[in-house]
């Protein structure tokens, strides 16, 4: 698929999970691998139920949480997802803001890999971009 075209599969994907709370299962592989950067030990979650358990275990660290994408950007077969998150912290109710990335790798029309970075720094280092 073309940059734009993938671009338009993660944005997709992005803006349906934040009306509806599920990802468009259609555009993800049935075994999607996700692997959740900003969790040590996080371990890696596979296909529909890996990725209903990872954003379970994400969003339990969290009291309330807003997540809003700032800009998408193509290398490769890979897409980044710059998403500003405002949260409170479970618990402790320490409020955070911060830019997040997730890395959509695309093959096939699909999404077949999700990375998530507590930075968008650390996201775009990890597909070859420095901005």
């Amino acid at each position: 698929m073309s940059p734009e075209k993938n671009i338009e599969l993660a944005r997709r994907g992005v803006e349906r999970f934040l009306r509806t709370g599920e990802p468009r299962w259609d555009d993800l592989d049935p075994e999607i691998e996700i692997h959740d950067h900003d969790v040590p030990d996080a371990g890696t979650y596979r296909g529909p139920d890996g990725f209903r358990e990872w954003i379970a275990d994400w969003a339990q660290a969290w009291e309330s949480f807003v997540i809003q994408p700032e800009e998408y950007l193509a290398a490769a077969d890979k897409v980044v997802a710059v998403v500003r998150v405002s949260a409170r912290g479970k618990g402790s109710g320490v409020p955070v803001e911060r830019l997040d990335g997730m890395v959509w790798t695309v093959r096939g029309g699909k999404a077949v890999r999700l990375d998530y970075y507590g930075s968008r720094v650390e996201a775009l280092e990890s597909v070859g971009l420095s901005r």
